[in-house]
């Protein structure tokens, strides 16, 4: 059986920056099994499986080692997809996901997520510091672990312990502080779901958007993930969601031959 396969560069306006994301559009489900030998092979922080519908499609997302609840990055590559590929017409899709309903739109040459809000509550992790190599300001929970700094300098700086890391309870860690050339920073590490630093985590943003719009007093914010690729984000907080926008640009096309 083939199956087109898209590879997309998602939270970027340059090829090769952001985060890279696959695409395969189905009929019908594959084995979960097979869906994550597909992940495994494509070794990208996620791989994105949807069935195509004109009113609400069908969207899971697979890492190399497990299947994920909530993905942005790979849910923004999906969007790009249908658009250009499946629904040139449309404006907005939306996706039945394990995270509820969420929706992309296009907004001139930028997508926009529709995701919800999860603001994260103060938890005590002691192992948090030891894994990290320093000492966060606070520690928070959400859909991820949060570790807020005081410093980018010192987000820049974090060099961490994978294997402990992956003791934390967490298949995401994000450290974040405040930005010097936009409101926030951050990075993501997830050596338990098979990734150990993400390039550009649209989910992460979840949690932040509203732990920053708290702190700084704004809805609107712009953040930036330090992560060797690079990631960049106009985010906003809507009531109980979150506005998650961002450029793409496109990679690879062609087919996978899956037995």
């Amino acid at each position: 059986m083939k199956f087109p396969i898209y590879q997309v560069d998602a939270f970027t306006n340059r090829r090769f920056g952001g985060n890279p994301a696959a695409v395969v559009l189905l009929e019908e489900w594959l084995p979960d099994a097979v869906m994550q030998n597909i992940g495994l092979e494509n070794n990208l922080s996620e791989t994105a499986f949807v069935i195509p519908r004109e009113d609400i499609s069908s969207l899971r997302w697979f890492t190399p080692t497990v299947e994920i609840d909530l993905c942005g990055h790979a849910t923004l590559a999906a969007g790009y997809v249908l658009f250009k590929y499946q629904f040139p017409l449309v404006n907005s899709v939306q996706f039945q996901t394990r995270s509820g309903k969420l929706g992309v739109r296009r907004e001139g040459r930028l997508f926009v997520l529709d995701f919800p809000s999860l603001p994260p509550l103060p938890e005590a992790v002691p192992e948090t510091s030891s894994s990290l190599g320093v000492s966060p300001r606070e520690i928070l929970r959400s859909n991820a672990l949060v570790a807020v700094f005081d410093t980018e300098a010192e987000i820049l700086g974090i060099r961490p312990d994978f294997e402990r890391l992956k003791t934390l309870g967490s298949h995401m860690i994000t450290v974040t502080a405040p930005g010097s050339a936009s409101d926030y920073v951050f990075r993501v590490f997830g050596p338990a779901a098979g990734i150990p630093e993400d390039p550009a985590t649209g989910s992460a943003q979840c949690s932040l958007v509203p732990y920053w719009s708290a702190r700084l007093g704004k809805t609107n914010l712009t953040s930036r993930q330090l992560s060797a690729r690079s990631g960049e984000f106009v985010c906003g907080l809507h009531g109980n969601r979150v506005s998650i926008s961002g450029g793409v640009v496109e990679y690879l096309r062609g087919e996978i031959d899956v037995d």
